[in-house]
């Protein structure tokens, strides 16, 4: 007898190991994004998830989701403000601080390297801290590829009045809409996701983005002319749900903001060094011009009034734009 209740005594032990669950996270991150997963911005996200989870031994972990798996941009930044999402990266940064618009002034920064200064200074940190009375947490702000420039179907863009009547998709970001139409162009908005079958079917004639994103989505397969402008570049703040964060012990946080800023750095680095390869690709599939020193400074000037129209709705001020030009020397 003592044998057999022994023998049911482990087979019960082994049933209760086998009926137990396996091990779960404490904090479950779950991030969406807007672009493939071949781009630099996936990949860092990958390099992201990695370390968070071996620093965290476990305790975090990671689920990213790519190419609007999820939603559109604008979407996937309410439900990480509803925490349905825990974080984002993309274009709807304006939902997290409008101050984020600094940085997309037309013609404000002269090189990658001086908005990246701008932005890991105490100033980029001010910005980034002010996101927080929206919801959104931000361990690191970096740049959405390099200077933006304009594509279209119809002709090149010489001067700033080529740009007249082109129809050009813009994402929902107020300095690009504003910038086209001080260009006297008519700013179209379209979801990211869909802007490939907008340019196919005529929808619209063109669209402004860095050679990156051009490339990784194909956009040059319904363009025919990219103009290099330099005209803009965008920050790519790393949005996180503001109450998920405050949640995670002390140490948890530390890790998080280490990896955060370790990604965002190899983002920006790769992304950047990717923008010159990306060119090679355009320049196969399409016809390219660059603006003439001349025809740059007819450019600024016609949208000057998008900077006063900032400072004169009160959405920064001047002495903020001079704060922004300070930091990135």
């Amino acid at each position: 007898m003592r044998r057999l209740f022994l023998k049911s005594l482990s087979l019960t032990a082994v049933c209760m190991t086998i009926a137990l669950p396996a091990f779960a996270a404490e904090f479950n991150f779950k991030f969406a994004h807007s672009q493939p997963e071949s781009s630099v911005r996936h990949k860092s996200m990958l390099m992201f998830k990695q370390n968070v989870e071996k620093a965290s031994n476990g305790r975090i972990s990671v689920e990213l989701f790519a190419a609007s798996a999820l939603g559109n941009e604008p979407e996937v930044m309410d439900m990480v403000k509803m925490g349905s999402v825990q974080g984002t990266r993309g274009g709807a940064f304006t939902k997290a601080n409008k101050k984020f618009l600094i940085y997309t002034l037309p013609f404000l920064f002269s090189s990658t390297d001086a908005v990246l200064k701008a932005m890991r200074s105490s100033f980029g940190s001010d910005i980034a801290k002010h996101a927080e009375a929206n919801g959104y947490y931000i361990p690191a702000t970096g740049v959405a590829g390099g200077f933006r420039q304009i594509s279209n179907s119809k002709r090149p863009i010489n001067t700033a009045e080529d740009a007249a009547g082109l129809k050009i998709r813009t994402p929902p970001i107020e300095t690009i809409v504003k910038t086209m139409q001080a260009l006297g162009a008519n700013p179209q908005s379209i979801p990211y996701g869909e802007t490939y079958m907008a340019l196919k079917m005529g929808v619209v004639d063109g669209q402004e983005n860095p050679p990156s994103n051009i490339a990784e989505m194909k956009f040059y397969e319904a363009q025919k002319y990219l103009s290099i402008v330099d005209y803009q570049i965008h920050p790519d703040p790393f949005m996180v749900n503001l109450k998920w964060y405050q949640a995670l012990p002390a140490e948890l946080k530390a890790v998080f903001n280490k990896a955060a800023k370790e990604a965002m750095e190899w983002s920006d680095t790769n992304w950047l060094a990717s923008e010159a390869n990306y060119m090679e690709t355009l320049k196969k599939n399409m016809t390219v011009n660059s603006i003439s020193a001349e025809s740059r400074v007819k450019f600024v000037a016609k949208v000057k009034p998008v900077w006063d129209g900032y400072v004169k709705d009160g959405t920064f001020s001047e002495s903020e734009i001079q704060a922004a030009i300070a930091a990135s020397k």
